[in-house]
């Protein structure tokens, strides 16, 4: 049995969704392709799929088994490629993951305008709030925030986005004057759900002068979407210590109001995930290049 062309029909039927397209696809005939398959499938030892008489569905084992076919046959079209002297096109499907809301405000925007450079690549954008295992979930690129980072992915530190804290004029009208984090015992915060520092701010001078101030703000509200977290504060909810990619518009068209501008917490960092293998396809480096170089000049963050 050839491993590699059994190997390329595994994957196309999974991707078409039925042996049948894939034989087609292929020029072959529909029991050739299974024989394939089947030799497979004998040769790892698993099955790959639970049959019907319409539709494929992966196992487990094949789903992930799937996921590293991709790579050995992209690898695979790459050697050939270059012992041709060819130049390989980039095209194909990258899956790429981001929190929800720098994916909606921030990266995609970026998406489509990576997707216009290279009109041959696919790029499927999953955006979700929780920390995703790349290789399981067979993502090829992920926009992270924050410091805590997964160590078995290769993480490229691309930039940084200072955190202050904003309030609507709503409500600071009429309550006491803030003029020094010390008055902040006395408002209350909208604040992340699971932020590990719970009701705590700590705020420096941005030329670190002096000693970081610490300081205990109730939040009677607490919500797992920084999204909701940013139109809470517009409402006039509490306070907020943010990053200024989240609220930048916002305090530009006066929405909000910077409070104690002179102090600002340490800045939230934002990198990109890819999975710790030395082999990448090329259009996972040209996204990877091209966020690194966008995003920095994005407002609200600053290059790393």
């Amino acid at each position: 049995m050839d491993t590699l062309q059994a190997m390329q029909a595994f994957v196309r039927a999974t991707e078409l969704g039925t042996l049948s397209a894939a034989a087609r696809e292929a020029g072959i005939g529909q029991p050739t392709l299974s024989k394939w398959v089947a030799g497979l499938e004998r040769q790892l030892g698993v099955r790959l799929f639970e049959r019907s008489t319409t539709t494929l569905a992966l196992t487990e084992q094949g789903r992930r088994f799937y996921q590293h076919a991709v790579r050995v046959l992209e690898e695979y079209g790459e050697a050939v490629a270059d012992a041709r002297g060819l130049t390989e096109k980039p095209q194909g499907l990258l899956r790429v993951n981001s929190a929800l809301a720098v994916g909606e405000l921030r990266l995609n925007e970026l998406v489509h305008e990576f997707m216009a450079q290279y009109p041959d690549i696919e790029v499927e954008l999953i955006l979700n709030d929780r920390y995703v295992d790349l290789v399981e979930e067979g993502m090829d690129v992920a926009l992270r925030l924050g410091a805590a980072l997964p160590p078995q992915a290769v993480a490229r530190r691309i930039a940084h986005s200072p955190r202050y804290l904003v309030a609507a004029p709503a409500y600071l009208q009429g309550r006491p004057a803030i003029r020094a984090p010390a008055d902040l015992a006395a408002c209350r915060q909208v604040r992340f759900a699971w932020l590990g520092s719970g009701d705590t701010i700590e705020l420096g001078r941005p030329d670190g002068a002096g000693a970081p101030q610490v300081v205990q703000v109730p939040s009677r509200y607490r919500v797992n979407s920084a999204l909701a977290v940013r139109e809470s504060i517009m409402l006039g909810a509490g306070l907020g210590l943010v990053p200024a990619w989240l609220v930048h518009d916002t305090v530009a068209d006066g929405r909000l109001l910077r409070v104690l501008p002179d102090w600002q917490a340490a800045p939230q960092q934002a990198h990109l995930l890819y999975p710790s293998r030395r082999y990448q396809p090329l259009r996972a480096r040209l996204f990877i290049d091209f966020v690194a170089r966008r995003l920095p000049a994005l407002p609200g963050f600053t290059a790393a």
